[in-house]
């Protein structure tokens, strides 16, 4: 991460807050003694902007100038309203295609996930606040730029998100390797949600029992689960091929 990115000092990064400032993440000294962050948590409950508290070392290693317990990264791109998102596909005429990720941490799966995001057209990226992989520079890298082109929708809870999007039309599809219901076998034409969750945990529990369906990808062999950016991409590809008409079979 560049460090250009970085605003640190409790008043700046306050300021940087208050001016409107695309704020990917806050880290704060968990152990700091005799500094008062209350403006600072007050800011992160009224922005919604996502935070962790991390070691006084990793802060160190970040920055070595006097930050005061508080570092803010800077997003590198500004962030989107899911609701003017879904409202403007709509009045174009087109079906809406969202991605919502639960848990995914890794920037470079995120960034790979991107990418197969603006070849097919989807229309947003969903993260939530805490538990997501940075936006940085890194994203950016692994997106091979793409994260400039696929707006990005960070909110504070999956769940009303998933019930959110339901009112205003599409299915929301948990995509996991627990079912048996073919992704192949799922109509992806219709306004669609997808929802994916990272490796290790999968999708939490509550949230699928949110989802309208479920869908897996066929396989055989011993391995019975794809990376998580791969498994994106067939998904995604094969909403595509639905949506477009694609033939599978080679012109004679």
């Amino acid at each position: 991460m560049s460090k250009t990115n970085f605003i640190f000092g409790i008043k700046p990064v306050l300021e940087a807050i208050l001016a409107g400032k695309t704020i990917d993440k806050l880290f704060i000294d968990k152990s700091a003694k005799g500094i008062d962050y209350q403006d600072i948590f007050k800011a992160i409950r009224e922005y919604q902007i996502p935070f962790s508290k991390v070691p006084s070392a990793k802060l160190n290693k970040l920055i070595s100038q006097n930050h005061q317990g508080v570092i803010a990264l800077l997003s590198p791109i500004p962030l989107a309203s899911l609701s003017h998102i879904i409202q403007a596909t709509y009045e174009q005429g087109e079906l809406p295609l969202i991605v919502l990720l639960d848990g995914v941490t890794d920037v470079g799966n995120l960034g790979a996930i991107v990418r197969t995001c603006v070849c097919v057209g989807a229309h947003a990226l969903v993260l939530p606040m805490q538990g997501s992989a940075s936006l940085g520079g890194a994203a950016m890298k692994t997106s091979a730029g793409a994260l400039a082109h696929l707006p990005i929708c960070r909110v504070t809870h999956l769940r009303p998100t998933i019930e959110y999007l339901q009112a205003s039309g599409l299915q929301v599809i948990a995509c996991h390797e627990k079912t048996q219901n073919s992704i192949y076998k799922s109509n992806l034409s219709v306004p669609t949600a997808l929802l994916l969750g990272s490796e290790d945990k999968g999708i939490q529990p509550e949230l699928l029992k949110r989802v309208d369906t479920h869908a897996s990808i066929p396989m055989v062999g011993p391995i019975h689960s794809l990376n998580v950016s791969v498994a994106t991409a067939v998904i995604l590809y094969e909403a595509f091929r639905q949506r477009n008409r694609v033939l599978t079979e080679p012109s004679p």
